[in-house]
């Protein structure tokens, strides 16, 4: 390609389905975050997003159409970005575009399924879209997930201290770097997604703000043992996972019936603290830095801290970039990846062969 310009956007719609995180960034001399917008899912989307997340009739169709609808929202939130930005869209060089997550699938014969269509979205826009990130990964045996952590190397590490970054959206990832290297990094289960499920089911909002009503309850320990039971939790790495294994029904399987919901949800909560906070100390970091919708909750980085003990647990903020941009911003960045033929996954973290340039480039 012949652009050069060091502009960059970045598309995020996660496994919590609240709606697309977009940045402007500048890859050069270093990341710079220059402006976000975001923009909520439309509820008749937000629905059908939902119902393809889970096998069901005519799938197939609604799939399509909600692949176009998607494309559109993303080429408008792009626009909105750049207007909010006053900036052109011929000086971007690439938006870096995830798209939402409806499968995946690790393994031998596994696969991984974004939609939100890059065609709609260059054509709208006119300008070059990356996407389709994971696959190649998966092609050369990985888990395809996470994708992050190259990022969070490149952006985040220090040569005076090994980190954990810490991912906390509907599912939790970390990444441990040292320097500019990647150690390790893999899915450690549910972030935000029981709790946000559990939350909405009873109360008025979507989520539990600040962990407000967590708070209120207190821990069931033979529930939270029978939680931390599962086998995902004792695989080795890589290891990925998502909203098609952590869900509402895995949720009824460990429950009575007879606990209080308030109990449920403080446990549910220790689950996400426990299970993050239980990799990290295995791996002799001294800092650890968390980003995602998981930073706001308050009750959650508490309780983080108390299991970390010594490990300094804050928000990534602390190094420039806040916790609700970094992973639009690290699909910007691996957008310029893949125009400057630099490698995207890291196969200590995904399983991968080998290092590959990541992502399908789509023309105006």
């Amino acid at each position: 390609m012949s652009k050069t310009n060091p502009l960059y956007i970045g598309l995020m719609s996660g496994t919590s389905l609240d709606g697309i995180d977009a940045v402007l960034i500048r890859t050069s001399p270093n990341v710079e975050l220059i402006e976000t917008f975001f923009q909520p899912f439309p509820e008749p989307l937000h629905t059908s997003l939902l119902e393809l997340c889970a096998p069901g009739e005519n799938e197939i169709d609604k799939l399509g159409i909600a692949d176009n609808k998607l494309g559109e929202l993303y080429a408008e939130t792009t626009l909105a970005l750049l207007n909010k930005a006053n900036v052109n869209a011929d000086t971007i060089s690439a938006i870096g575009c995830h798209g939402q997550t409806i499968r995946h699938r690790p393994g031998s014969q596994g696969f991984s399924l974004q939609i939100g269509s890059a065609d709609v979205l260059s054509a709208r826009t006119n300008i070059p879209v990356v996407s389709n990130f994971r696959n190649h990964d998966m092609a050369l045996g990985g888990q395809g997930a996470p994708l992050v952590p190259a990022f969070h190397a490149d952006v985040f590490g220090s040569e005076k201290v090994r980190r954990a970054i810490v991912n906390i959206g509907g599912m939790a990832n970390i990444s441990i770097i040292d320097g500019k290297d990647v150690l390790l990094g893999f899915d450690t289960g549910p972030g935000n997604i029981l709790m946000d499920g559990w939350h909405h089911k009873y109360r008025d909002e979507k989520f539990d703000r600040n962990g407000e009503w967590a708070a209120s309850g207190t821990p069931i320990a033979s529930l939270l043992d029978s939680f931390l039971q599962d086998d995902y939790f004792h695989l080795p790495a890589p290891k990925s996972t998502g909203r098609e294994y952590f869900n509402d029904n895995w949720l009824a399987q460990h429950l009575a019936g007879d606990e209080s919901r308030e109990d449920i949800q403080a446990t549910l909560l220790e689950l996400t603290a426990q299970s993050i906070a239980s990799e990290i100390k295995k791996q002799h970091v001294g800092q650890c830095f968390i980003c995602g919708g998981g930073a706001h909750n308050a009750a959650l980085m508490m309780r983080l801290q108390f299991h970390l003990g010594d490990i300094k647990c804050s928000s990534t903020e602390e190094l420039g970039i806040h916790p609700d941009w970094v992973e639009a911003c690290a699909f910007a960045w691996l957008a310029h990846a893949r125009l400057q033929g630099i490698p995207g996954n890291a196969p200590v973290v995904t399983g991968a062969s080998r290092a590959a340039i990541l992502g399908a480039l789509y023309l105006p």
